[in-house]
């Protein structure tokens, strides 16, 4: 099925309406979505960084201490389980009634979510009550962050010009890697400066509480952006106000979701290096002996590189097309985290931040910073969050497993550790990239142009 629009709805002022609706703002988008995405994913990478580092202890200790990583690893996975119901039910609302409305709601569902994990008590205190508490408030956040990118890209690309979409859309994958250095530079300081005792019994608390200033900056913030004008026409379009978007996505374009949910699975790299990687490096069980510390400066020199080079890789789309950055970017990436795992093994701290900044701040950077454009590109006005959502969030639910069948193919005591888990990730970016490559080339086309297929 096709949809048109008439060009001029898109570009010019219609009667009655005000300059800041009539007119495509890529800028004002494009920092509301680097904005909005930095406060949302300060929350979503906090808890990433507690899994590996924190809760095993606080929330599931156990005399095997495989066992507490495997469950502490599954949590952060559980947040990923919730994440297609949230992608359905708020990619659909974002569809129908705009791009601006969802993605305030789910900053705040986020911003409570997250605060409600600093005052959760520990297992010594409760017993098994807390991490079925940290279980419900981790499947809050996943649903939350399940509208979250695909709002903020599909806004932004709907206000950018068509030679600029990759550049303008990277921002708003700059902001979640803001939000991550935020989280692990609030960490630092506190896992650097107090007693191990005191970090583990409340100072980690202390980065979870100040997600308070989500709630109220996520409000601020979001209200003032205002939808692009090609989705104000259509919303007017009786007939799209009566499709259910994940109906009209299944019917008309199932195989772009399969490839889309598929290719999602290339953040097996960032699993590798910065979920397994972490734990390897710091869990005693595996006798690296990295500090807790340590990796959370590794965390941030992954983050500052990946800052810098985002937004030069979605400018580069727009010249050479996504799919190329996105299968060498990927395929590189898989092959070399090898080298970091090695690098890990081989307790040599100055390599390690060599090689994470190469595999995750540059090679994975090609694919991050230019598949949400690719993946927006893909769909139709009237379904492109829901089929960002529903394909995005779908992949990295299956993703998030990752880690702990990582575990638990090479738990503690195993060999070759950095062989094994290096070529699994290498397998599965090889899938991501073939199904990259039968995905159609978006390179110099227009909305316009994409929305008739």
């Amino acid at each position: 099925m096709t949809v048109t629009h008439r060009r001029d709805l898109s570009t010019s002022p219609q009667p009655g309406s005000t300059p800041t609706t009539g007119q495509k703002d890529p800028k004002k988008a494009a920092m509301s979505g680097w904005i909005g995405s930095a406060l949302e994913y300060y929350d979503f990478a906090l808890y990433s960084l507690a899994a590996t580092l924190l809760f095993p202890t606080i929330f599931f200790p156990t005399e095997n201490p495989t066992v507490g990583i495997i469950a502490s690893l599954a949590t952060y996975a559980v947040g990923y389980v919730s994440r297609p119901l949230g992608a359905v039910i708020l990619g659909a609302y974002g569809d129908r009634h705009g791009r601006k409305q969802v993605l305030v709601f789910a900053m705040l569902l986020m911003g409570f979510a997250t605060f409600a994990v600093g005052l959760l008590p520990t297992y010594g205190q409760v017993g098994l009550l807390a991490p079925v508490l940290l279980v419900i408030l981790r499947l809050i956040q996943g649903f939350a962050v399940a509208g979250e990118l695909g709002g903020a890209s599909a806004m932004i690309v709907e206000h950018s010009p068509d030679a600029r979409r990759g550049f303008f859309a990277s921002f708003s994958l700059q902001g979640t890697q803001v939000g991550s250095i935020l989280a692990t530079a609030v960490l630092i300081p506190l896992a650097a400066l107090l007693p191990e005792e005191q970090f583990h019994s409340w100072g980690w608390r202390l980065p979870f509480l100040l997600s308070a200033v989500v709630i109220i900056a996520g409000y601020v913030i979001r209200r003032r952006v205002e939808e692009p004008p090609a989705y104000l026409a259509q919303s007017e379009d009786a007939t799209a106000k009566r499709r259910f978007p994940l109906v009209d996505l299944l019917r008309t374009h199932p195989w772009v979701l399969v490839r889309c949910v598929i290719m999602t699975f290339t953040n097996v790299i960032g699993m590798a290096t910065l979920i397994f990687g972490v734990s390897f490096a710091t869990q005693k069980s595996y006798g690296i002996g990295f500090s807790s510390s340590e990796f959370l400066w590794v965390t941030l020199a992954a983050n500052v590189a990946a800052v810098l080079t985002i937004p030069l890789f979605g400018a580069l789309s727009d010249k050479i097309g996504r799919r190329t950055l996105m299968v060498a970017g990927g395929i590189a990436g898989g092959l070399l985290t090898v080298g970091y795992l090695w690098a890990i093994e081989q307790r040599s701290l100055p390599l390690v931040f060599v090689c994470v900044v190469i595999v995750q701040g540059i090679l994975f950077q090609m694919w991050n910073a230019t598949f949400a454009t690719f993946f927006q590109e893909q769909f139709p006005m009237r379904m492109r969050v829901t089929g960002f959502a529903v394909s995005q969030n779908i992949g990295l639910m299956i993703a998030s497993f990752f880690p702990s069948l990582f575990t638990a193919i090479a738990p503690p005591g195993s060999a070759n550790i950095p062989l094994v888990i290096g070529l699994t990730t290498l397998g599965i970016c090889l899938v991501s990239a073939v199904a990259t490559l039968l995905s159609s080339d978006t390179k110099g086309k227009s909305l316009e142009d994409l929305e008739t297929r």
